[in-house]
């Protein structure tokens, strides 16, 4: 039987961080949670929405911002030849299959993949949908750019980004946690989790179904949100 590392698309790994041009909004945006961390600021203060912004485009440039570090994440074990031994269908969460829908509308088909060509390709989706200047843009017009970021159709695209991105996270705990430990890269999944769970508990972005797969990591860290913003 062929093995699931061939089913990945050609290169598979290569993904490469997105950036914000500078001067514009997204950049804006992006500089104020480097500011926070970079000075040594809470993470409560990190996700939350700066003063006078926008929260459309703040969840925008962290749509971005927690893609890129995933997409760090999984080109450091990409390569690695223990992805050949996953088959269609394997390497999920205990109890569930993330299926990838081939196609549109009443033409979306679920495909069964392997956990691996899964990540692939959910990398490369949120990619050509950040990459398409219609649905993220990215230039010196804010007052364009915020009416995009406001549109119900953007919102959307964003809840599907974020609900992606935290199966992925699920998939490398479950599947790909031994790798990045054997590599001392353990710390660094478990800090940027902690700020995309910050987040998108701060903004309500997942469903509380979603999260059930990853409870036992999820149920701490929103507990550590709730007690530090005194709840």
């Amino acid at each position: 039987m062929a093995s699931a590392r061939s089913s990945l698309p050609s290169g598979a790994g290569t993904f490469q961080p997105l950036r914000h041009r500078s001067g514009t909004l997204r950049d804006r945006l992006h500089g104020y949670t480097k500011q926070t961390l970079g000075a040594g600021g809470s993470l409560n203060d990190a996700v939350a929405l700066p003063p006078g912004e926008s929260c459309a485009g703040w969840v925008a440039v962290h749509a971005i911002d927690f893609y890129n570090d995933v997409s760090t994440l999984w080109a450091v074990m990409a390569e690695d030849p223990y992805l050949d031994s996953f088959r269609p269908g394997e390497g999920f969460p205990s109890g569930v299959e993330y299926r990838w829908s081939e196609g549109t509308g009443r033409d979306a088909t679920a495909v069964s993949v392997s956990a691996p060509v899964y990540i692939e390709k959910v990398l490369q989706w949120i990619a050509d949908q950040i990459n398409d200047e219609t649905k993220f843009p990215d230039d010196d017009d804010e007052a364009e750019a915020l009416r995009v970021f406001q549109t119900p159709q953007f919102a959307a695209l964003c809840g599907q980004i974020f609900r992606r991105l935290f199966r992925v996270y699920g998939i490398i705990y479950s599947s790909f946690f031994g790798t990045l430990e054997a590599l001392q890269m353990a710390p660094h999944l478990n800090t940027c989790f902690k700020h995309f769970m910050f987040f998108c508990t701060e903004f309500g972005l997942l469903p509380e179904r979603e999260m059930e797969p990853l409870e036992v990591l999820v149920k701490p860290i929103r507990k550590q949100y709730h007690l530090s913003k005194g709840k």
